[in-house]
C-alpha cells in the first residue's frame, strides 16, 4: 500500500531507529518507515490532567511519529529521529489492556500519544482488532486521538458507547498558521459530522490553544460551526489547553520555526517546568473558549483543562 524505493530486513527496530541523531524537518524529504515488534512497556499510565473523569487513564504505544508537521509538536524534542514506526504486535497490546481492565474496571486508554490514531489507519488496519476487543469490556472506554478526515474505515465498523473518536481543533487562522500538513478545520468537522451520523461518541480537544489577532472572533466562528454537527448527547468530552513546551521541545521549536509567531510569545517556566504562557494569560484563553463552548450549549461538566495544576 505504501510507494517505496528499498525494503531491508533487520532484527530489531532499535538496531537502527533513532540511533543517529536526524533533523526534525527531514521528514519532509527522506522519510524511513519502521515495521516491527513493540519491545518493553506497552501500556503506560498517562500523567495527571491527561484525561476527562476520575477515573484511571493509560495509553497504548501502536506507532512513534507522525505524517503532520505541526510546529508545536512535541515529537520534534522527544525523538531523535522523525523516521516513522509501525508496531505491529497488537494481540499483546490488547493482552496488557486486559490485564489493566481486570484491576481498573473502569479505565480510558488512549491511542494517538506518539503518532496519529486514524492517519494511516486504512493502511494499518488495526482498528476492527479494537473495536472487536472493546466490545466485551463495555465499562473501560477507548480513545482514538487524532487530526486526520480519514473516517472511512469508521464509517464501515460498528460504533460502541465506549469508543470515543476525538479530533483536536484549533481557530482556523491557528491551523493554517501552525498546523502544517493537516486537515482544515472546515474538513475536520466534516469529519465529525459523518461520525455523528453514524452514531459515534465524539471528543474534542482545542489543544493547544495559540493565542493571535481576533483570536475570540476566530474562536467563535469555529464553535457556532462545531455547535451545528456535534450535538450535546454524542459529545463525550471537551478538554482545554494551552501550548505548552518541555525545555527541549522549545529548543528545538526555535530552530526549526525562526520565523513563525509561535516562537515569538513571551512564555514562563511554568509551574511543572514547561513552557507556556503566564497563569492569567492562559486561564483568560481557556475560559474564553469554554464560554463559547457553553453558548453553544455544550455542559460544563463535558469540559476539562488539560495538564493543568
Amino acid at each position: 500500500k505504501i510507494k517505496y524505493q528499498e525494503v531491508k530486513t533487520i532484527d530489531s527496530i532499535d538496531e537502527l531507529w533513532g540511533r543517529v541523531k536526524k533533523p526534525y524537518l527531514q521528514k519532509r524529504t527522506t522519510p524511513n518507515l519502521f515495521i516491527g515488534q513493540k519491545k518493553g512497556t506497552l501500556v503506560k499510565e498517562a500523567p495527571p490532567a491527561y484525561g476527562h473523569g476520575q477515573e484511571k487513564h493509560f495509553y497504548f504505544i501502536h506507532a512513534y511519529n507522525c505524517i503532520y508537521e505541526c510546529q508545536y509538536c512535541y515529537l520534534q524534542g522527544y525523538f531523535d529521529t522523525p523516521d516513522m514506526v509501525f508496531f505491529i504486535n497488537h494481540s499483546e497490546i490488547l493482552n496488557d489492556i486486559k490485564s489493566l481492565i481486570q484491576e481498573y474496571p473502569n479505565a480510558w486508554f488512549h491511542a494517538g500519544e506518539y503518532s496519529d490514531s486514524l492517519a494511516l489507519s486504512h493502511i494499518t488496519g488495526e482498528l476492527s482488532l479494537y473495536f472487536d476487543f472493546f466490545k466485551l469490556y463495555p465499562k473501560a472506554k477507548l480513545e482514538l486521538r487524532s487530526k486526520s478526515v480519514n473516517v472511512a474505515e469508521l464509517i464501515q465498523l460498528t460504533p460502541h458507547q465506549n469508543i470515543i473518536i476525538s479530533f483536536t481543533l484549533s481557530s482556523k487562522q491557528g491551523a493554517k498558521e501552525f498546523d502544517l500538513k493537516c486537515p482544515s478545520v472546515k474538513a475536520r468537522i466534516a469529519a465529525i459530522t459523518k461520525l455523528v451520523a453514524c452514531g459515534y461518541q465524539i471528543g474534542v480537544h482545542f489543544d493547544p490553544i495559540i493565542y493571535h489577532e481576533n483570536f475570540e472572533v476566530d474562536y467563535l466562528e469555529v464553535m457556532q460551526t462545531l455547535g451545528k454537527a456535534l450535538p450535546d448527547k454524542q459529545l463525550s468530552y471537551i478538554s482545554l489547553g494551552v501550548v505548552r513546551f518541555t525545555k527541549d521541545v522549545y529548543r528545538e521549536v526555535l530552530k526549526n520555526y525562526p520565523d513563525s509567531r509561535i516562537s515569538k510569545f513571551d512564555y514562563i517556566k511554568s509551574f511543572d517546568g514547561k513552557v507556556r504562557y503566564n497563569k492569567p494569560m492562559r486561564m483568560w484563553m481557556m475560559n474564553t473558549v469554554k464560554k463559547l463552548l457553553l453558548d453553544q450549549g455544550y455542559q460544563s461538566d463535558k469540559i476539562y483543562y488539560c495538564m493543568e495544576d
